[in-house]
């Protein structure tokens, strides 16, 4: 493998492509290369990388979740975990005229694999999504083109989303345009919304899915509520054919949420909170799963229920990181900001998850991608 390190910018080229690091990354990444094969623990990996600072362990686990998810694409690459003990670095060099999976052509098994993905994916299983991307190799199949790069965005590689030059920009844009609105300012995400749809810049499942799920949150959390149930209203009288069966369990939460933030009385809030829990009875989807404890939690909550309220927003966050989908607790403490600043709720709560919050958009380096993507996104938009 042709890995090279420059020190003088805290960049990596390996396979055609460049990536940028920061200092303790690559400082993290150079000692491991240097040493690649050996077993390091934390505590010797805090002596070597952070010799004068008084970090802690978890500095160790972030720092790796961070270069794992920058150096996913390098073929042959692998930080490995040695449970209980640490880390190594471990380089796979392929042999001269190494022999093809003869199943890599085969249809049958291509159709296949992306049936068990969409399966992960309608069950929310993101961790059995990711397993599954690594075994490619081993397994000897070719990933569906879609879920090629969604596997991307399941494990919140923004640098591969905004920066790689394998896949053209428009077959990005729709998973751009949602870490827009898990993370970005809501006005300019229905601006982007809005264009991506008069242009068709989507294929039309994710039209759909974008016009009648993903914008409904923006006009929510901008107050424009009445537009909110005006576009859930649309999306209910077209959600009725069996190609849009997995749009109904989102939309029902999607709709109990608005209707909670417009104030809707209790009873058609346990109407619909039924309708949610008989369906999840039969398909415990987690990301749903999860979503649906968030918006009950916040219900609870705004009925003066507190501490029950408190314990289903913890227990939905859970849920949704059990899932693997890393960019959803981003988008669901968001909602929980925008819900709580539309309510009127204010005190302990708030700020508790406020501050987690924060710390995810720290976890998820949203200083240094924010900017980067809506720069993408509004030239892109703009040349359509």
């Amino acid at each position: 493998m042709g890995l090279q390190l420059d020190e003088s910018e805290y960049k990596v080229y390996a396979d055609g492509r460049v990536m940028e690091l920061l200092p303790k990354e690559f400082a993290l990444l150079q000692f491991l290369y240097t040493n690649r094969g050996i077993t390091f623990n934390r505590a010797q990996l805090l002596d070597q990388v952070w010799p004068l600072e008084y970090p802690v362990e978890r500095t160790v686990d972030d720092h790796i979740y961070r270069l794992r998810k920058k150096l996913r694409s390098i073929h042959g690459l692998e930080i490995r975990t040695v449970r209980g003990y640490g880390y190594s670095l471990a380089i796979q060099e392929p042999s001269a005229g190494s022999p093809t999976h003869p199943t890599i052509r085969d249809r049958e098994v291509r159709d296949a694999m992306r049936e068990i993905f969409c399966k992960y994916h309608q069950y929310g299983q993101g961790k059995s999504m990711l397993s599954l991307a690594e075994q490619q190799g081993a397994l000897g199949y070719e990933m569906d083109p879609f879920y090629a790069i969604y596997v991307h965005f399941v494990q919140g590689d923004w640098d591969w989303l905004l920066n790689t030059e394998e896949v053209p920009l428009g077959e990005r844009l729709y998973l751009l345009l949602l870490i827009f609105i898990f993370s970005g300012d809501p006005v300019k995400g229905i601006e982007f919304c809005e264009k991506a749809l008069e242009n068709k810049a989507l294929s039309p499942f994710r039209h759909i899915e974008m016009e009648f799920l993903n914008i409904i949150e923006l006009y929510a959390w901008t107050g424009q509520l009445d537009r909110a149930v005006e576009r859930i209203g649309l999306g209910r009288r077209l959600f009725i054919g069996p190609e849009f069966a997995n749009f109904l369990l989102p939309a029902a939460i999607m709709e109990m949420l608005v209707q909670l933030l417009a104030g809707k009385p209790d009873e058609e809030l346990a109407m619909q909170a039924g309708r949610i829990e008989n369906i999840l009875s039969e398909k415990p989807y987690l990301r749903e799963k999860g979503s649906y404890h968030i918006v009950k939690g916040l219900w609870f909550v705004t009925r003066g229920e507190c501490s029950e309220g408190e314990s289903l927003l913890d227990k939905g966050l859970d849920i949704l990181d059990m899932s693997g989908f890393i960019p959803l607790r981003m988008h669901a403490l968001n909602r929980l900001f925008h819900s709580f600043r539309i309510l009127g709720c204010h005190g302990p709560m708030q700020l508790k998850y406020g501050r987690l919050l924060r710390e995810e958009q720290r976890r998820q380096e949203m200083n240094r991608f924010g900017q980067p993507l809506e720069a993408t996104l509004l030239n892109y938009l703009d040349s359509l």
